[in-house]
């Protein structure tokens, strides 16, 4: 009789206590969407100047995480402090005042408005943000199409778009979602050269993100979320050494 082949799962790791001093911590945080309990106790940190990647399959809760950081979820528990400053019942608009700024998957570039009028539309909330030139300079595309309305642009274009709006209102910590989902290897690159730029120049980013070798070239370390649990951090000078594992938590 053949065997029936398994697949073992990475043994429990032991994850570093969260540092109270991070710019972002986030502890035992707990998120629904209605009734469906979708967060089941997360815990992670970033310091002030770090790469972090939420890296995990379809469904572990890692856009919720981003989503609850933000404060749009309906209900949260638990403790996420910015800057020192405990921000779970705070509004999302008061989140973001805070000098958070959050990019979503889907992109939110508003369709009738141009490109200009896209980029100028939200407020400053923070001094030190990028200018407009500052953002041509790092996305040329976005100079050349100006004028053109938000249905016009390349799903390139409008990720390119998305994060430069978020640059300009000064927010210190972005929250990006899915950056590089359906780009091509050309543009991938590009928003990875911004990345390492934009870290350079004293950004904290957060970053889901399914493809975990660009995740290997923009990140300091890796959480990985399952079923609503951080449940692993990887340092990313130990990922190669950790590529069998992180193969079986992602499922690749």
């Amino acid at each position: 009789m053949a065997e029936t082949a398994t697949l073992s799962r990475p043994a429990a790791a032991t994850l570093p206590a969260i540092d109270p001093g991070a710019l972002l911590a986030v502890q035992n945080l707990e998120a629904w969407y209605g009734e469906s309990h979708v967060l089941h106790g997360v815990s992670f940190d970033v310091r002030a100047g770090e790469v972090v990647t939420l890296l995990g399959r379809n469904g572990a809760g890692k856009t919720t995480t981003l989503k609850s950081i933000i404060g749009i979820m309906g209900k949260r528990t638990g403790s996420v402090r910015f800057g020192g400053e405990e921000t779970i019942k705070m509004s999302s608009r008061s989140v973001a005042r805070l000098g958070v700024g959050y990019v979503p998957e889907e992109r939110g570039i508003f369709s009738s408005l141009s490109v200009k009028e896209n980029l100028t539309l939200p407020p400053i909330i923070k001094p030190g943000g990028l200018t407009v030139d500052q953002i041509h300079e790092l996305f040329p595309n976005l100079k050349e199409r100006a004028g053109s309305q938000g249905t016009k642009l390349s799903g390139g274009e409008q990720q390119m778009l998305a994060i430069g709006r978020i640059l300009r209102t000064g927010a210190k910590l972005l929250l990006l979602d899915e950056p590089t989902e359906g780009l091509a290897p050309v543009i991938v690159q590009q928003i990875g050269r911004t990345i390492e730029r934009l870290k350079g120049q004293g950004f904290t980013i957060v970053l889901v993100e399914q493809n975990f070798r660009f995740a290997q070239t923009v990140a300091d370390r890796h959480y990985v979320v399952e079923q609503g649990r951080v449940v692993d951090m990887i340092p990313n000078a130990e990922l190669d050494a950790n590529i069998d594992k992180l193969h079986t938590y992602l499922g690749v």
